[in-house]
């Protein structure tokens, strides 16, 4: 296994709750690395000493594993294999493909000395099924794809060498992809990167979304993921995109738009950002943001007419940032001003984030600084881009983006 696929935080946050009485729920995009994750976490257990018979690793994306069986077939041979008076660790991977998969799950949680992880790639089927069986009991893990550090990380490049040119390996991050398997086929070539990622958009589209919601308009669908992809960081709402459409003569009902973004959301493609009123301290409930879990898969969702420009993808990528350190995320909102990013972190602790590629004049300066500045309290407030010579100003700490990016995580 390449060195690179060590997911140090996330096996951290595996090892942190390694038997304690909770489910460990592992989600994420599909080929994010989950399975990676638990073989990993496998690997670490066998380092400290527990036994191979005491973990057992089922992978249902084979069939072999799970066709002709149903949950209390699989729960029972599971159940067989349990070493008595020991500690066992169950993986169940991509568990979703398991009818009343969450009987399984509830069974094994209740047996002695067990000590479940699940993955699954849709929000829906985790979150629902799962949250009305076991509440409270379970933990959730969401996985992204590489962090730019980690993408370094994994194409040899040494992180600690001041002169690298920063934004042409930023600029093969965000076009090609930060999906580990796809990071692998960079030798051979872009097509091939092409290639994977239209297979994992296929699938997703395919199994995860219009076969188990049986959508029909298949075009529709097409249509409304490209225009959300077109529109990365701008403030969208269900209404204004079925205007949009219907604009360009397609008839599609606002509520129709609305459940296809839950879809989107729930399989993980895209994150969605609430806004929040600055004023009233409350949360709004339209004109959200969108941003996609890989900027490279706008080759695919958009293709030719991929002009999404730089300082979006960037708000993109510390998006995400930002997510991987474990914050919440809103937009902030005035009546005159916006804020990219509010944060607040695990511990309760609030952070302002403006994003912009570079400040390029006078004007771009007053926009981004201003907007932080209008904000009257103590919280910190960071302008990130990427300029090379940074300028704090009225307690606004600036910041070089990549620099940022590499900085080691808060939690």
């Amino acid at each position: 296994m390449n060195k690179y696929t060590q997911r140090k935080e996330y096996i951290e946050k595996l090892m942190s709750y390694k038997d304690k009485d909770l489910i460990k729920v592992v989600n994420g995009l599909r080929r994010s690395g989950k399975s990676t994750l638990l073989e990993l976490f496998r690997e670490q257990l066998l380092m400290l000493g527990v036994g191979k018979r005491q973990i057992q690793f089922y992978n249902f994306e084979l069939p072999e594993n799970y066709l002709n069986k149903t949950w209390d077939n699989i729960y029972f041979e599971i159940k067989k294999k349990l070493q008595a008076e020991k500690s066992n660790y169950i993986f169940l991977d991509e568990v979703q493909n398991i009818p009343h998969f969450e009987k399984l799950v509830d069974g094994l949680f209740a047996s002695e000395n067990t000590d479940v992880y699940i993955t699954g790639s849709n929000a829906f089927l985790l979150s629902s099924e799962l949250a009305t069986l076991l509440s409270g009991r379970y933990i959730e893990i969401s996985i992204l794809p590489f962090s730019f550090k980690e993408y370094l990380t994994s194409r040899n490049i040494d992180i600690n060498n001041r002169y690298l040119n920063y934004e042409a390996l930023f600029f093969d991050f965000t076009n090609e992809t930060s999906l580990p398997k796809g990071v692998e086929l960079r030798e051979e070539g872009f097509d091939k990167i092409y290639e994977y990622l239209d297979a994992i958009y296929t699938t997703i589209i395919e199994k995860d979304i219009t076969q188990r919601h049986q959508i029909n308009d298949k075009r529709a669908f097409g249509n409304i993921v490209k225009f959300i992809a077109s529109n990365i960081g701008n403030s969208l709402s269900p209404s204004n995109i079925s205007t949009t459409l219907k604009q360009d003569k397609q008839n599609i009902h606002h509520s129709t738009v609305e459940k296809y973004l839950e879809y989107l959301v729930g399989s993980f493609i895209f994150y969605k950002v609430n806004r929040f009123d600055l004023k009233g301290r409350k949360q709004l409930a339209t004109q959200e943001k969108y941003y996609l879990v890989d900027p490279g898969l706008l080759n695919i969702l958009v293709g030719k007419e991929r002009n999404t420009d730089r300082g979006h993808i960037l708000e993109n990528v510390v998006y995400l940032e930002l997510l991987r350190r474990g914050n919440k995320i809103w937009t902030g909102t005035t009546r005159n001003t916006e804020v990219d990013f509010v944060c607040k972190s695990s511990t309760g602790d609030i952070e302002y984030y403006q994003v912009a590629w570079e400040i390029a004049n006078e004007s771009t300066i007053e926009r981004e600084f201003g907007a932080l500045e209008k904000i009257k309290d103590n919280y910190p407030k960071y302008l990130l881009t990427t300029d090379s010579f940074t300028q704090n100003r009225s307690g606004v700490k600036h910041l070089n983006v990549f620099n940022w990016l590499l900085e080691t995580k808060k939690n």
